[in-house]
């Protein structure tokens, strides 16, 4: 085999739409192949021959300096399609791969319709959505109280473990309306946590940290600070993993684990798994 070091590839993600999903799908392929170095390029809303001809040329001119780039596709006009697949390239059409088989299947010939995934702005789904990222603003950091009740999960741990930006993704990705609240120092003399959340103990989950780890984030934010300091995240992990497990709060370490990580398996532990209607 090649020495995976040495390997560099250029990759389109084409798409008639936004090209997100072709996006996130190349993604999770390429990580597989450690050691590559893949320069990506998105081209979104080629949606007419012209367009497609463009990409053409900046395919094959890239592929006349000695390297078939990659290409992740997904094109629902077929015409396009077969334009962009003249080009030079080894292509992994997603639509070809999976809506093909379902149509066999199913027997039932697909919309062909550009962007269907993301025309959703009228929908209840989306609408939700929206709703939940305006909700975890408003409910970050342990601002407005008053509206933990409507939270569907509300996130504890120290300053900086990864609360805000879980928060965030579960109310994008899954119209979550999820709020989070500080563990401080305050709570950890007291010995159990803020009267507020007493009411809400069933949504609550807690993320923790390594103490090296928080101390190296918490230095981009302070600098030099008491609040950066290893002995001061020692002691507030340490704190704070105990006022867990004293009040039986489900958690789970950020440290090595990636976002799409975290808000999966707090889905899964407070039982907010949804299964969507399309």
């Amino acid at each position: 085999m090649t020495d995976a070091s040495n390997i560099e590839r250029t990759v389109f993600i084409i798409s008639d739409g936004t090209g997100i999903t072709a996006e996130t799908f190349s993604h999770s392929v390429l990580s597989q192949f450690e050691g590559v170095k893949f320069n990506q390029v998105r081209i979104p809303f080629v949606d007419t021959l012209e367009k497609a001809d463009s990409v053409v040329e900046r395919i094959n001119h890239l592929a006349a300096q000695g390297t078939q780039p990659i290409a992740f596709t997904t094109l629902v006009n077929t015409e396009v399609s077969t334009r962009i697949k003249t080009a030079n390239a080894l292509f992994l059409d997603l639509f070809a791969g999976f809506v093909e088989p379902l149509e066999h299947n199913l027997g039932v010939r697909s919309s062909h319709s550009i962007g269907k995934s993301h025309k959703v702005a009228n929908s209840a789904q989306y609408r939700n959505r929206i709703d939940a990222i305006n909700y975890s603003l408003a409910h970050d950091d342990g601002q407005f109280i008053k509206g933990l009740s409507e939270a569907d999960v509300i996130l504890v741990g120290v300053s900086r473990c990864g609360k805000t930006p879980t928060s965030l993704y579960l109310a994008m990705q899954y119209g979550v309306k999820a709020a989070n609240f500080p563990l401080i120092p305050e709570d950890f003399e007291r010995g159990g946590l803020p009267a507020t959340l007493h009411p809400h103990r069933s949504k609550l989950f807690g993320l923790t940290i390594q103490p090296e780890r928080l101390a190296e984030v918490r230095q981009e934010r302070r600098p030099n600070s008491k609040y950066a300091s290893l002995p001061q995240c020692l002691h507030e992990v340490a704190e704070a993993e105990r006022l867990m497990r004293m009040e039986n709060i489900p958690s789970l370490s950020t440290t090595t684990k990636s976002i799409e990580e975290i808000a999966t398996t707090i889905l899964h532990e407070i039982k907010l798994d949804q299964h969507q209607s399309y």
